[in-house]
């Protein structure tokens, strides 16, 4: 009896497990194959519309196009230009200023705005919705809207002329050393919102246990933010920052909206100068070299920017 019961066990222990994997690999197999075929319009996308595109706004660079694009090759005459021409040195000028500025200033309110709303205030829901609704419009909106509070004669300054502050200016708009800061302050002022949400994102996945933690060794709330908080806060830190540079790269339509580079050039920015060499001005081979100027750039500091991220993240898995 003992030997039969020894025999039996094996039998039923082993015998279902042969019949789990055959089918479960099958399973899975689909599975993968499902992903990959998912993938094929995403891939061919970034193939073709992405790195194909790249390629021959590089190739044309290196021409002598015009209205139309040519087979010719002048090496590296087009950059020499493009960095010959006052335009485009004025337009990297402002897009330097604009972008210190827009970012230091999104990231300085978008957290503010975070730590206010992570305080539980009430209607905190309709908050978050007021702060991110002008991510919402589009920037020729956002354009138009500024371009009529900042005019002279229509917006703020005449209101502040008819209460009696009559020696009250406010016409930076039309003012060449101040107009640049006028659409700083109308694209902090859409895209603020998105950096509270990210920051706000970061603030709710802090424990609660170190707000305890801090109140019972006395420690002050300014000093938990700035030693302790904002370092834990330093993907949504990275991730905002991604976004807001990505967005002084591409700064085109609330300038048009607002000041169509003006006056004279004083909000000139190298996206308006691609646009206006490309349509206005039929020089593709100079506008494709400033556009890989462009990218270049980007890729120059974001690349070691999210690699020194990604390291980090590695580093704190193991």
């Amino acid at each position: 009896m003992g030997t039969l019961k020894s025999h039996a066990l094996p039998d039923m222990t082993t015998k279902p497990r042969p019949v789990a994997r055959t089918r479960g690999r099958p399973l899975r197999k689909r599975w993968s194959i499902a992903a990959w075929i998912a993938l094929i319009p995403m891939a061919l996308t970034v193939i073709f519309a992405y790195l194909g595109t790249m390629l021959w706004t590089a190739r044309v660079s290196l021409s002598n196009s015009r209205t139309f694009p040519s087979n010719d090759f002048v090496g590296v005459t087009q950059y020499v230009r493009l960095f010959h021409n006052d335009r485009w040195l004025v337009s990297l000028q402002h897009i330097a200023i604009y972008g210190v500025c827009f970012i230091v200033a999104c990231l300085a309110i978008g957290m503010l705005l975070a730590i206010f709303i992570d305080q539980r205030v009430m209607a905190e829901g309709v908050l978050r919705t007021v702060f991110l609704y002008p991510y919402a419009m589009s920037f020729v909106a956002t354009g138009l809207v500024w371009q009529w509070i900042l005019n002279p004669e229509l917006g703020a300054q005449s209101l502040l002329h008819k209460m009696g502050f009559t020696h009250a200016r406010f016409d930076w708009i039309v003012d060449q050393d101040w107009v640049i800061y006028t659409i700083v302050i109308a694209t902090v002022w859409q895209a603020s919102g998105l950096v509270m949400a990210v920051m706000l994102a970061g603030l709710r996945g802090i424990d609660d246990e170190l707000w305890k933690a801090a109140r019972v060794d006395g420690v002050p709330r300014w000093r938990v933010y700035a030693s302790i908080v904002i370092p834990m806060l330093g993907p949504s830190i990275s991730t905002a920052f991604v976004l807001l540079f990505v967005a002084v790269v591409k700064l085109f339509d609330a300038v048009v909206a607002m000041t169509q580079g003006g006056p004279g050039t004083a909000s000139e920015v190298p996206a308006k100068f691609i646009m206006d060499y490309l349509f206005g001005r039929a020089n593709i081979g100079l506008a494709s070299a400033a556009s890989i100027v462009l990218l270049a750039t980007v890729l120059a500091i974001l690349a070691p920017f999210l690699y020194a991220r990604s390291r980090n993240a590695s580093r704190k898995e193991v």
